[in-house]
């Protein structure tokens, strides 16, 4: 039987930030973003259609990534929220990237403890997060919002590392 659990709020603010759902207008960021990471460009078309299926796995699992803008600038630096990735709806995962330059300004930090509250207003027990041994930023932001590491799996791209926080 599975546990029912309430949908996490799509729409956060934080000091700083305004943490909302993806917009179409968003695929030409998150393009952007996707190529800071060294891989190849997807087309706009196709994120746009990634987008668009997010936003209909929110409606039906009551969880997804947001964006994060800052509230000033109202600029796009990235996006964090919850999803299955590599674990379940039951103890999903919190996924967080930003652009480069928005590292090292605490964004990331903010982000994540916003999406926290709202995976804790859902009702859920556990969160997990999976990141790849070399993402020291990454571990930096977990340890300040409560995870500590679980285990390693190794995958095509090396360790990657299990962290997870009981709420």
């Amino acid at each position: 039987m599975t546990a029912v659990f309430k949908d996490m709020a799509f729409q956060l603010k934080t000091e700083r930030l305004d943490l909302n759902m993806w917009e179409e207008s968003d695929a030409v960021w998150l393009r952007q973003l996707i190529g800071e990471r060294g891989v190849d460009m997807p087309t706009i078309e196709s994120v746009r259609s990634s987008l668009i299926e997010m936003r209909k796995k929110a409606t039906e699992n009551g969880i997804s990534l947001l964006t994060i803008r800052r509230r000033e600038e109202g600029d796009f630096i990235g996006y964090c929220g919850l999803i299955i990735g590599r674990s379940t709806l039951e103890e999903p995962e919190i996924a967080y990237e930003l652009f480069q330059s928005a590292h090292r300004k605490g964004y990331a930090t903010e982000a994540a403890s916003a999406v926290l509250e709202a995976a804790i207003a859902t009702g859920r027990q556990r969160l997990w997060s999976t990141v790849g041994a070399w993402n020291t930023a990454s571990f930096r932001v977990l340890e300040k919002i409560g995870f500590h590491r679980h285990h390693s799996t190794w995958g095509e791209r090396g360790e990657i590392v299990w962290n997870v926080r009981d709420l």
